[in-house]
C-alpha cells in the first residue's frame, strides 16, 4: 500500500508551480514575437520562477527530511550505482530523491536562477550581451526536463514504487517507516502560496502594459517594445520623409 508519507505539501506545490511556470515562459518565448505584449508575460513568468526557486532553496535547509538538500544523493558513486542498477534490475529503494533526480533538481534550480538573472539583465538594456546565454540556458533547461521525465518513467517501470504519483499525494510504497515524515506541513504550504501570490500581484501592479515596462527594485525594466516606441519610430520615419521632400524642393 502507498501509505508512507515522504514529500511534504510545500515541496509538491513548488514542484508543480516550477513546472508550470517554465512551460508557460518557454512556450511564449518560442511562439510569440518579442514585439507582442504577450511576450512580456514570458519575462514576468521567469521572474516568478526565480522567486519560487529562492523560496525552495530556503526550504531545502529548513524543511522536512526529504525536502532538505542534505538528503539528496549527490555522491558520484551513488549516481553510477543507480544507473548500473537500472540496467541490471537492482531493486534498491530510495525513500526521497534518487541520485538522478537529486542532480536533476539542483541543475534545474541553477538553470532557473541563471535564466532569471540573465533575463533581468537583458531587460535593463543589455540584451545583446546576455541574449545568447539566456537562450542557451533555456534550451539546456528543456533538455534536463525531458531527461528527468524519461528518468521518472524508467524508474517507475523498474521499481514500481509509486514515484510517478509521489509529487501528487506525497507517498511512496515499500519505504521503511523510519524514512517517513510525520507531517505534510500544510500551513507552510499555505504561507508559500501566499508569498508567491503576493509577489505575482506586485509584478502585476508594477507592470505597465502599454509601455511594456516593469518597475522593480527601483529599476525600470523594459520587457518588450511599447506601442509608444512604434509610434515614435513611425513619426520619425514620417519626419525623415518630409525632410527629404523639403530637400528636393530646395534643390529644385
Amino acid at each position: 500500500m502507498r501509505n508512507q508519507l515522504i514529500y511534504d505539501v510545500p515541496t509538491r506545490v513548488f514542484h508543480w508551480l516550477f513546472a508550470g511556470l517554465f512551460v508557460v515562459a518557454f512556450l511564449i518565448a518560442k511562439n510569440v514575437d518579442d514585439e507582442s505584449v504577450v511576450y512580456s508575460y514570458h519575462m514576468l513568468a521567469g521572474l516568478l520562477l526565480g522567486f519560487i526557486v529562492l523560496l525552495r532553496l530556503i526550504w531545502g535547509f529548513v524543511g522536512t527530511r526529504h525536502s532538505r538538500f542534505a538528503s539528496f544523493a549527490l555522491h558520484p558513486r551513488d549516481l553510477m550505482a543507480y544507473f548500473t542498477g537500472i540496467l541490471s534490475g537492482d531493486k534498491r529503494k530510495w525513500a526521497g530523491h534518487n541520485p538522478a533526480s537529486s542532480w536533476a533538481a539542483l541543475v534545474m534550480f541553477g538553470l532557473a536562477l541563471g535564466l532569471g538573472l540573465t533575463g533581468y539583465l537583458m531587460s535593463t538594456g543589455q540584451e545583446e550581451t546576455f541574449e545568447d546565454i539566456h537562450e542557451l540556458l533555456a534550451n539546456g533547461f528543456l533538455v534536463v526536463v525531458l531527461m528527468h521525465i524519461a528518468g521518472v518513467v524508467l524508474h517507475a517501470v523498474r521499481h514500481r514504487d509509486g514515484i510517478a504519483m509521489a509529487m501528487l499525494d506525497g507517498a511512496k510504497s515499500g519505504v521503511a517507516q523510519a524514512e517517513t515524515i510525520s507531517s505534510a506541513r500544510p500551513a507552510v504550504a499555505l504561507l508559500f502560496v501566499g508569498l508567491v501570490a503576493a509577489f505575482a500581484v506586485q509584478l502585476s501592479n508594477r507592470f505597465d502594459r502599454q509601455n511594456q515596462t516593469l518597475h522593480l527594485f527601483g529599476t525600470t525594466l523594459q520587457l518588450g517594445e511599447s506601442e509608444g516606441d512604434d509610434e515614435t519610430e513611425h513619426d520619425n520615419a514620417g519626419e525623415d520623409h518630409d525632410n527629404d521632400e523639403d530637400d528636393e524642393d530646395d534643390n529644385d
